[in-house]
């Protein structure tokens, strides 16, 4: 049987997350450390990564993975933070760097536990190029701080647009110091990027969201132009509360997510489009 419950949420409000993930929690979540280790984490692909690892590799090595799926990229920082869930794996750095400043929280990366890199992507339904974006287009990007310089970073190292000489991962569109072709940038939430494309001249899309696009879109096949692997900062990690990072349901875990077997299945899955980062 299949041991992983899903829960699709919108974007809530920060007073409304403990209501609403009341029953999300257990004792063993946050206190047992030979339990049940609960674990949030968005779909695609990191719930199909921890799926594979909960049906074909935990069992094996004395671990009880309990997978929880979220659409959106605040409420599994704040599921962690307020001990409802263990760990999440969903993030990179610069955005829990961002989210951790933001919302007083201490959540830390689990040692040795980066996993995989979602290469960013421009995608669009008419440009058959980048460089064929008109003088006035609309591009959509993400409107959470990280991934909205991220993807303007994309942008600018492609020529597109030039950004202000020392902006570094909270760019925004005021930090352009050159738009030669006068472009109007529409910031959405990430999980609407894919939706948007139908409204726009095209839209950078977060390789997780890209993929759960439907049709499904590839950063290595649809993209106009998608971020490099190479020295990239944005992989993904197994993340928990400062302090938890030896619990040895979490050690159990990152091993597991860095082992050859995960590694197989991110590269014969994706096909490019998730790149394993160890």
């Amino acid at each position: 049987m299949r041991n992983t419950a899903k829960i699709t949420t919108a974007v809530l409000a920060t007073g409304a997350l403990t209501l609403g993930l009341a029953a999300c929690g257990s004792e063993d979540s946050a206190g047992d450390k030979n339990g049940k280790l609960v674990v949030a984490a968005t779909p695609t692909p990191q719930g199909e990564i921890l799926d594979f690892v909960q049906k074909n590799l935990a069992k094996k090595a004395g671990l009880d993975l309990e997978v929880k799926e979220f659409t959106d990229y605040v409420t599994p920082n704040t599921a962690v933070q307020q001990g409802e869930v263990f760990a999440n794996y969903f993030q990179h750095k610069p955005y829990l760097d961002d989210f951790n400043k933001k919302n007083g929280t201490d959540i830390v990366p689990v040692p040795g536990a980066t996993v995989h890199l979602e290469p960013l992507g421009v995608y669009s339904k008419s440009l058959k190029k980048l460089g064929d974006l008109k003088d006035g287009a609309t591009v959509a990007v993400p409107n959470d701080t990280t991934n909205e310089a991220r993807a303007l970073k994309l942008l600018a190292d492609n020529g597109i647009i030039e950004l202000k000489k020392g902006v570094g991962y909270e760019a925004t569109p005021k930090d352009i110091a050159k738009n030669p072709k006068n472009l109007k940038f529409k910031e959405l939430e990430a999980p609407t990027l894919p939706r948007s494309l139908g409204d726009v001249d095209a839209a950078v899309i977060n390789g997780n969201y890209a993929l759960e696009a439907k049709p499904a879109l590839s950063p290595a096949k649809d993209a106009l132009v998608a971020e490099a692997a190479k020295g990239n900062p944005y992989g993904n990690f197994l993340a928990v509360k400062k302090g938890d990072e030896n619990d040895p349901r979490v050690k159990k875990l990152a091993k597991l997510l860095t082992s050859p077997e995960v590694k197989k299945f991110i590269d014969d899955k994706y096909d490019g489009a998730v790149v394993a980062a160890f």
